[in-house]
This record gives C-alpha cells, structure tokens and sequence, in this order.
C-alpha cells in the first residue's frame, strides 16, 4: 500500500503567457514528485479569466469556483487582458475575486538576488538582497474594487478600509515569517510600511502593529512611511528582512522590489488564509509574447515550490518541504552556471529551455 500523501490541486492557467509558464511549472512539479516520492499530485486544470469572459460572458464558471473551493491549493497562472474589460473600465481579474472570496489576507512576495536575475544596483551588497513583502491582499484601498463611485462626470471616490481582525492576522502572520526565517540566518525583522502621518486609517494600522509586534518581543520591529520605504528599497534593500504593508501599498512595492532582482519573471508570489491558499507568477499575461517560447517560467516554477513548501507546513509532510528546496535549489544551480539566460535578461534561452535545464537539474540532485 502506497504511503504517498495525495494532492488535489486546481489549476488556473488563465491568460496570455500564463498558460505557457503554467506548463513549465507543471512539468517542474511533475518531475520533483518523480524524484521525490512521498507525496503526489493531481492536477485539475479549469478555464478562467479574460479570455474565457469574452468567449462565455464568465471569468470562471461555477465548475471551477467548486474546483477551487474543494482544492489542497490553488495554481494560477496570468489573468487578464488589456482590450478586455468590464463596462467600468477595470480588467477582468478572477485572481483578485479568489482572495476575497477565500478571505486570502496574507500576500507574500519573496525577494531574493540568487535566483539569477539581472541585478539592477551596482552596489556588491545587492548580492544580499533577501527578503519577503507581506502585503494585505483583501482590504485596504482594494476593498473599494467594485464599489467606487463616480458622482456626476465631475468626482470619483473609492475608500480605503482597515479592520483590526484582519489586521491582527496579517502582523501576526508576517512576524510568523521572520521566525520562521530566523532559523536561516535572517536578521529577524519586520518592517511595518504605512502613511500613518497623513491618513487616520493608516494611524490605526500602525497601532494594531505596534500592539501585534509587543506580544513578540523575540523579533525587531521597524517603521517607515510608504515614501521613505520605496527610496529605502533602492537605498538599502539588502537590510529588509519581512516587510509588511497595506494591500495598494503592497501591489506598489512588489513590483518595485521584482525590478531590483531581474523583474517580474523572476517574482514568485502566493496569497495564503487560514484554510486555503493560491499561487501564481506575480507577473501578468503579456500578450505581446504569446506564443514567442520568450516567457520567462521562473517566477511560475518558484510558485509552484511555494505551493509545496505551503502544503509540507500545513499537513506536515516533510517530503514537500524537501522538495520545495530542491526547486529552489535547482533554480538558483541553472543560473549561477550561466548557460541558461532568458530574453528578459538578454538573452536567448526559451521558457523550454529554462524549463528543461531546471529539471536536469533536479535529476542530477538524486544521489548527493
């Protein structure tokens, strides 16, 4: 009798470039099961997102809500396309209709300089840029999406929103993370970004912070206003360790810290709650490329590692732990040995051969 911990996971390719890397980290993942063992996967993939509402007049069916709800966890790929929309004008974005559905609070996008990315500071100590932005993923100013107003051709309001139990959830979960890093030679941080000197909901943030971070007294806590934080994240990025901020604030920052490591094919990203959690490539659908093979899978294949370290934590299976390690490690072993560069860093490699190398990769570790 087997002794495999099963896996259901609902897949999302969605849009664009999305189906492309979804592909590679399919077959990242397929490949780390093989080699592995104790654990397998399912996956179940499901029609979503912008092409699917033109074609259907539905961003994603009821079919795949079920999927997604009856899931282990979530993998998508990109959602939305430019010529797309909703007669509001706003995009068509199923990714953003899972967090608040799922009450998906804690967005993490981890940053780090040695997963091969061009480096966009001269400074050596960019080689130490490490760290994770955890940002809220359910309110804040995105709790106005679908319900702004526009008064008359002459105003237009949306409202920013901050509630302490989401609050509490969030800094809780993010000094969680710096002792978790902690163990890893971290610097045991966690960084609180807000505007708290101009917005009476930002005031109230930081004071939930401020509680939060003084029932853990093992790790630091700092402060700096939204402004200061985005010269500091090209002023001293290296000293960051967990960052922690209001869901715009957070989209803004994520974004800004993917350009100091190579950009947005190489940003990995995961929106976790308490009972479930998505995964998807930070970037978006690029459809200039489709089709190119020049989409760049890394962001994709590190998801899908997140994902599994994210199952090994919350069911106890060591062997997902594991081999979210060796994705990891393969990844950083393929571009530390040069031979693969993909056009986003100049050069010519395909999401193939990325994807391939990668694998390679992850059967040369048995053994060792």
């Amino acid at each position: 009798m087997s002794t495999e911990k099963a896996f259901h996971i609902c897949v999302l390719p969605g849009d664009g470039i999305g189906v492309e890397v979804t592909t590679a980290a399919a077959a990242v993942l397929e490949a780390t099961q093989t080699y592995s063992g104790g654990f397998a996967l399912t996956l179940e993939h499901h029609v979503a997102g912008a092409g699917a509402y033109r074609e259907t007049g539905i961003a994603m069916s009821d079919e795949a809500w079920r999927a997604a709800e009856d899931a282990d966890a979530i993998f998508l790929g990109a959602m939305g396309l430019p010529d797309i929309r909703f007669d509001d004008g706003t995009e068509i974005a199923p990714q953003l209709d899972l967090r608040f559905k799922f009450n998906l609070y804690a967005g993490v996008r981890p940053v780090s300089a040695k997963r091969g990315g061009a480096r966009m500071l001269s400074d050596p100590r960019a080689e130490n840029i490490d760290f994770v932005l955890v940002r809220e993923s359910t309110e804040g100013l995105f709790a106005s999406r679908g319900k702004g107003e526009v008064l008359g051709d002459r105003e237009a309001r949306d409202t920013m929103v901050i509630t302490r139990q989401t609050s509490e959830r969030l800094f809780a979960f993010a000094f969680d993370q710096a002792r978790r890093r902690k163990a890893s030679s971290h610097s045991n941080k966690v960084t609180l970004v807000d505007k708290s000197n101009v917005f009476v909901s930002m005031a109230f943030f930081r004071k939930v912070f401020d509680e939060v971070a003084g029932t853990n007294p093992d790790i630091d806590a700092e402060r700096v206003y939204i402004d200061a934080c985005a010269l500091d994240f090209i002023r001293r990025p290296w000293d960051f360790d967990v960052v922690v901020t209001e869901n715009m604030f957070g989209d803004i920052l994520s974004d800004l810290a993917a350009g100091l490591v190579g950009g947005m094919g190489f940003a990995p990203s995961a929106d976790i709650g308490d009972e479930r959690a998505v995964f998807q490539p930070a970037h978006g659908s690029a459809p200039d490329i489709v089709g190119s093979g020049r989409a760049n899978p890394t962001a994709a294949i590190l998801s899908a590692a997140m994902m599994l370290d994210w199952l090994g934590h919350r069911h106890g299976v060591s062997q997902c732990l594991d081999a979210a390690k060796l994705i990891d490690k393969a990844v950083e072993e393929v571009f530390f040995d040069g031979q693969v560069r993909t056009y986003d860093m100049g050069g010519t490699s395909s999401t193939a051969d990325l994807t391939d190398a990668v694998i390679e990769k992850i059967k040369g570790s048995q053994g060792k």
